[in-house]
């Protein structure tokens, strides 16, 4: 008996850890049971979104085609084009002698400024605007179209920038208009829009008598607030929906005309107008260097070049003043 009273504890001990280790195992199962349950739960739930995001339509393209009551606006300068067309403009009547050294460096100057600050100085474009003014004065405004086709070839054809280009090319084969809109002279625009195969162009108006220009502007340049006027005159004329409509420009100083459409597009940005962009979630490209486009997907176009013939002058101009 003593032995069989020691064995009765021992049995009685293990006994106790069996049901102590069979509830712990039923517990940890129930557990088990419901982690895997949740489990199932969630991956039903990311399969089920997954096919409802294959059979989900599609977002609707843009632009959209055949949409006549839509129509997109380009800024001209560092927009569509590297550097600024009136500088350009300016280096081939240098060429023509039209001028003499020293206005080309004054366009060189400005041209200098646009190139590092990345931006439209309103000083310094007026200044080289006002040079043009007073270099085409008296002249005929046929004499300076025809100059003006052979400057696109010599200095601006090469200075397009591709992936511009293509956003152009997009709302031409959707049906729509696509319009410049730019503070250089009007002829000069049209000419590039009928090279590029745009519809026509919103530009600053000289004056001209009798076909010849008189040195004096048609109200002021088409700058700033006076392009969104422009835009927002040309989409009532010809019926256009500015909420269907889309702006391109790489200025802060176009934030009025970007505002005006339901598609407004931050272009090689200045630094203003990309953070405003962000802040609004406007669409963002910028072609002006590889590393810039490869962070949002995006074609780069060719770096830009060194200002050619008069930059020197320029900035030796420029010391001077200081």
């Amino acid at each position: 008996m003593a032995a069989l009273g020691w064995l009765t504890p021992r049995r009685r001990s293990a006994t106790a850890r069996s049901v102590l280790a069979g509830e712990a195992a039923a517990e940890a199962a129930r557990k088990t049971s419901l982690q895997l349950e949740r489990e199932r739960e969630e991956e039903a739930a990311a399969l089920e979104a997954a096919e409802a995001a294959e059979t989900a339509p599609e977002e609707p393209e843009f632009p959209v085609a055949g949409d006549v009551r839509a129509a997109a606006f380009f800024d001209l300068d560092n927009t569509v084009m590297q550097g600024a067309a009136i500088f350009h403009f300016g280096r081939g009547l240098y060429k023509r002698k039209f001028f003499q050294r020293r206005e080309l460096a004054r366009f060189a100057w400005a041209q200098v400024w646009f190139r590092l600050a990345g931006v439209e100085d309103p000083a310094h474009m007026q200044e080289a605007r006002d040079s043009a003014l007073s270099i085409v004065k008296g002249h005929r405004v046929s004499e300076l179209m025809s100059i003006g086709e052979e400057i696109y070839d010599e200095y601006m054809a090469d200075r397009i920038w591709p992936g511009t280009r293509a956003l152009a090319q997009a709302h031409l084969d959707a049906g729509q208009k696509v319009w410049l809109v730019t503070a250089a002279p009007v002829e000069t625009a049209t000419i590039i829009a009928r090279r590029l195969g745009l519809t026509g162009a919103l530009g600053t108006v000289a004056e001209s008598v009798d076909g010849v220009y008189t040195g004096r502007l048609v109200g002021e340049l088409l700058h700033g607030p006076a392009k969104a006027e422009a835009v927002r005159a040309l989409a009532a004329a010809e019926g256009l929906d500015l909420a269907r409509c889309a702006a391109y420009s790489d200025s802060h100083n176009d934030i009025p005309m970007l505002s005006l459409v339901g598609h407004p597009y931050a272009i090689n940005p200045d630094t203003k107008l990309r953070r405003h962009a962000r802040d609004l979630e406007w669409r963002l490209r910028d072609y002006r260097t590889g590393r810039k486009a490869a962070k949002i997907g995006i074609p780069a176009a060719a770096g830009l070049g060194a200002v050619a013939g008069g930059t020197a002058a320029a900035v030796a101009l420029h010391r001077r003043r200081r």
